[in-house]
């Protein structure tokens, strides 16, 4: 949970009794179920950890038993059974739940971008109807075979996760751009494949893809808005690539070249850069994929022991 937010007990909760709680996290090829059984807390993601964490993932939550309240922008959302919340990881909020029952999903906000992306009205909101009891079927289907998924299965129940939340906000998107919106999914399209096609290019700025999409950059920041703004989708989306290029055996390039590769001035400043958005450094992947170096190499068919609930949110748009 502290990857996520700081929680404390209610005021009259005593601290000696413990915080008895039950999670598992199943990772579904780029999306994360997690199901979890809690008591009654608070919690709070502050304004300095969104400032300090690279997470800016959508994260939604159906509660199975419980009320749940959450409070973001000056607005406070109530959850219950048979509903769908919705909010950012990359937006402060506060709230507290009852002792609750909770399937959640943790997706990518890139996962979406072939769609434009979810619409900004989606944090913090509490949605039902028929698309949401759709969802939340599938979901429970999900639940049901989770221990029978082959790893060929999982992109095929990720994309089906994917279309159907986006079904789910539809209205949000026809209430408050529906008119726009097919414009805005071709502009995305087109603005996400030329940051991918030019990743490693000085020519990557914010003017050259305003020049590229012919918009002014006050477009540009609307159409990045539900991603955290432009510049952080293009750095986001340099250490991804960077991360690839390290753990592909194939390239032998050191670390400093391929951060100067990707746009950054010094090995330092990439390194850091890596190391704030994955929480390890990028030799550590380097020394993995060493030709010849089969303890090291080893380290990697090992790695299912060292996963951590901060590790997996902060590679989850890796995949």
């Amino acid at each position: 949970m502290a990857a996520l937010m700081d929680c404390r007990l209610p005021d009259h909760a005593d601290p000696e009794s413990g915080f008895l709680a039950e999670q598992a996290i199943w990772n579904l090829g780029g999306v994360l179920l997690l199901q979890q059984t809690t008591p009654a807390f608070s919690f709070v993601r502050s304004p300095e950890m969104v400032r300090l964490s690279p997470i800016d993932h959508w994260y939604i939550t159906f509660l199975r038993t419980g009320c749940s309240w959450v409070e973001a922008d000056g607005h406070v959302a109530e959850n219950k059974p048979g509903m769908m919340s919705i909010r950012s990881l990359g937006r402060p909020f506060r709230g507290r739940k009852q002792a609750t029952t909770t399937v959640s999903l943790i997706m990518p906000a890139d996962l979406f971008a072939n769609h434009g992306g979810l619409p900004a009205a989606c944090n913090n909101v509490i949605l039902g109807g028929h698309r949401v009891k759709l969802l939340l079927d599938y979901i429970s289907s999900v639940e049901t075979n989770l221990t029978h998924f082959t790893e060929g299965d999982l992109p095929t129940v990720k994309d089906r996760m994917r279309d159907m939340v986006f079904d789910a906000v539809t209205p949000l998107v026809d209430r408050d751009q529906g008119h726009d919106h097919i414009s805005q999914i071709g502009l995305m399209t087109r603005a996400r494949r030329f940051i991918l096609g030019n990743i490693s290019s000085p020519d990557l700025t914010i003017e050259g893809i305003c020049k590229e999409l012919a918009i002014s950059r006050t477009r540009l920041y609307e159409l990045f808005e539900a991603s955290g703004g432009v510049a952080n989708y293009i750095r986001r989306r340099r250490l991804l690539a960077a991360h690839a290029m390290l753990a592909d055996p194939a390239d032998n390039r050191k670390v400093a070249e391929i951060g100067l590769t990707i746009g950054f001035d010094s090995a330092a400043n990439f390194s850091r850069a890596f190391t704030q958005h994955f929480g390890y450094s990028p030799s550590n992947i380097f020394k993995r994929n060493a030709p010849g170096d089969q303890a090291l190499r080893g380290m990697k068919d090992n790695m299912k022991s060292d996963v951590t609930f901060d590790g997996l949110l902060r590679t989850l748009a890796l995949v």
